[in-house]
C-alpha cells in the first residue's frame, strides 16, 4: 500500500473532510506510486486560512530577528537532510538528480538570505519641515498570504515566496501543485522540525478548482502569490482586484537568445542547448528560440550535434540530461506542438518523436527536438511549449533579431551571444524582458536579485532579493510630534 500523507494545519497533520485521496506518480516510471495525498475541499482550505488568521497577530508581534532565526534553523535542517530531499524531488517531478541537488542548495541559500534579512532595517528617517517632528517610515506585514506554486521547482519556488513572507511577519497557506504534493509535505515537515509556531505555516493539497479558489477569494486572505500558467494567473488577478487584495503573478515565457556573427559559436551552442534541453525544457526561463543573425550554418550544426549527443533518461541516472516531462497530458501537448511546427513549414533537424518503447515504456519521455527556418510568427515561435523543443529563427541583422525577440506576448528572460560591448549594451537596453543575460543561459537565476518578467510573463512585482519586501509588506509613514504638555 502506498504511504498516505495529510494536510498540515495549525501545527498538526489532519485528514481532509472529503476522505478522498489522489496519488503522486514518478514521471520516469508510472508504476512507481510515491504516495496518496489529501484531495482537499474548499472547507479544508478555509480551515487553514482561519488558522493562519488566528496566528497572524502573534507572528507579526514577534521580532523580525526571531522570525529570521526560524529561517536559519530551517536552512540548517534542510542542509542536513539535503540528499533525502533531493532524491524525493527527483523522484516526484522527474528532475535530474544533479539539478535536484542544485535546487536544494538554492533553497538553503534562500532561507539563509532571508534569515539574515530579519536583522536589516525596514524603514527610514526622513527630514520634516517641522524640526520638532520625527518623521519616519516602517514596514508592516500584509497578514494572511496564499501561496500557489508550480510543480517544476517544487522546493525552490515555494521557499522563495514563503521565506520573505514569513520573515516580514505574514502567515501563510501553501497549495503545492497537484503533481508534486510530496514536496509540499516535506516543506511542512521542515517547519515542524524547527518548531515554527502553530498556524504560521499551513499546507493544503488538492486541485486548483477545489482549493485554489478558496485561497484567492476567502475574505480572511490579504494577498496571493502565484506562479503558473498565464490563463490561471489572469483569473487570480481579476478575483484579487475585485477582493481588494494584493496579488503577485509569475507566469509564462518564450525566451530568446540572439546569436550575432561575432559570437563564440561553441559557447553559444553549448549554452543554448543547455538552456533549451535540461529538465526537458520545463522551466519558465528555458531557452525556446535561437534567433541567428546572418547565414550561420555552423551554429545550427553545432546545436544539432550537441542535442543528438544528449542522454535521455530518468532523473535518477546522473548521466541523464533530458528527463521525462511531468505527465502524459504534457507529452501529448508537446507532440501536438511539434506537429504544428511541421505543418507550418518548420524544418525538423533533430528529434520530434515520443519515446515509448524499451527503457522509456513506463515514463513520459520526448526526444529533444530542434527546428530551423522557423517563421518568427509561427506557433512554435510564439507559444510556450514547456518541453524540449528549440526553434532556430533567421534574422538579417541585429535590429530585426531584436524585433523578433520582442514580438511575442511574453518577456521573462532573454540572452545574446556577442563579443561586441556596444551590441551587448544595446540589447540590454532594448530587450523587453525582466532578466537579461549576456553570453549566458536564459535559465538560472540567483536568489539575492529580483526575479520577474514583463508583459504577459508577470504582474509587474518582483520576487527574491531586496525587492520581495515591496510585495509582502505595507509601507507606513509615521509623524511623531512632541507632546503639548
Amino acid at each position: 500500500m502506498p504511504e498516505r500523507f495529510q494536510n498540515f494545519i495549525n501545527g498538526g497533520w489532519v485528514d481532509s473532510e472529503t476522505e478522498k485521496v489522489v496519488t503522486s506518480i514518478n514521471p520516469a516510471d508510472t508504476s512507481d506510486v510515491i504516495g496518496e495525498f489529501q484531495a482537499s475541499s474548499a472547507s479544508d482550505a478555509a480551515s487553514a486560512i482561519e488558522a493562519a488568521s488566528d496566528a497572524r497577530r502573534g507572528w507579526a508581534g514577534t521580532s523580525s530577528l526571531a522570525r529570521g532565526g526560524y529561517l536559519t534553523k530551517a536552512a540548517s535542517y534542510l542542509e542536513a537532510n539535503a540528499e533525502e530531499y533531493a532524491q524525493a524531488l527527483s523522484r516526484e517531478c522527474g528532475k535530474a538528480i544533479l539539478e535536484a541537488r542544485g535546487e536544494i542548495g538554492r533553497a538553503v541559500a534562500i532561507l539563509q538570505y532571508y534569515g539574515v534579512d530579519g536583522m536589516n532595517p525596514v524603514g527610514e528617517v526622513v527630514p520634516s519641515i517641522n524640526p520638532n517632528i520625527l518623521l519616519y517610515t516602517d514596514r508592516v506585514p500584509l497578514g494572511v498570504v496564499s501561496l500557489i506554486t508550480p510543480w517544476n521547482f517544487p522546493l525552490a519556488i515555494p521557499l522563495w515566496k514563503m521565506a520573505p513572507a514569513l520573515v516580514y511577519g505574514n502567515t501563510i497557506i501553501l497549495k503545492p501543485a497537484s503533481a508534486t504534493p510530496h514536496m509540499g509535505t516535506l516543506i511542512a515537515r521542515m517547519w515542524q522540525e524547527v518548531d515554527l509556531p502553530s498556524g504560521v505555516f499551513n499546507l493544503v493539497t488538492g486541485s486548483g478548482v477545489s482549493v485554489g479558489n478558496e485561497l484567492v477569494n476567502n475574505t480572511l486572505v490579504n494577498a496571493v502569490s502565484f506562479t503558473g500558467s498565464t490563463a490561471v494567473g489572469r483569473g487570480i488577478a481579476v478575483d484579487s482586484a475585485r477582493n481588494g487584495n494584493k496579488f503577485q503573478l509569475e507566469m509564462g515565457g518564450k525566451n530568446p537568445v540572439i546569436v550575432l556573427p561575432d559570437a563564440d559559436l561553441e559557447q553559444a551552442a553549448e549554452i543554448t542547448v543547455s538552456g533549451a534541453m535540461k529538465y526537458a525544457g520545463q522551466k519558465c526561463t528555458a531557452t525556446s528560440r535561437a534567433i541567428v543573425v546572418g547565414d550561420n550554418p555552423e551554429f545550427t550544426q553545432l546545436v544539432v550535434d550537441k542535442v543528438n549527443a544528449l542522454k535521455v533518461g530518468p532523473g535518477s541516472d546522473p548521466d541523464s540530461v533530458v528527463v521525462p516531462v511531468i505527465d502524459d497530458a504534457s507529452r501529448q501537448n508537446i507532440k501536438q506542438a511539434i506537429a504544428t511546427g511541421l505543418s507550418e513549414g518548420g524544418n525538423l533537424l533533430a528529434g520530434g518523436e515520443l519515446l515509448e518503447s524499451g527503457d522509456y515504456s513506463k515514463g513520459h519521455f520526448v526526444q529533444p527536438t530542434v527546428f530551423d527556418n522557423v517563421r518568427h510568427d509561427a506557433f512554435i515561435a510564439c507559444e510556450e511549449i514547456f518541453g524540449p523543443v528549440l526553434s532556430i529563427i533567421p534574422a538579417k541583422d541585429g535590429d530585426e533579431a531584436l524585433h523578433i525577440a520582442n514580438d511575442v506576448a511574453y518577456g521573462l528572460s532573454a540572452g545574446i551571444f556577442t563579443s561586441n560591448l556596444n551590441a551587448a549594451m544595446d540589447f540590454a537596453n532594448r530587450i523587453e524582458a525582466g532578466i537579461v543575460k549576456i553570453n549566458g543561459e536564459t535559465a538560472g537565476v540567483e536568489p539575492q536579485v529580483p526575479f520577474g518578467g514583463m508583459k504577459d510573463s508577470s504582474s509587474g512585482s518582483r520576487e527574491q532579493g531586496k525587492a520581495a519586501i515591496d510585495f509582502f509588506t505595507h509601507r507606513k509613514t509615521i509623524y511623531m510630534d512632541r507632546s503639548g504638555s
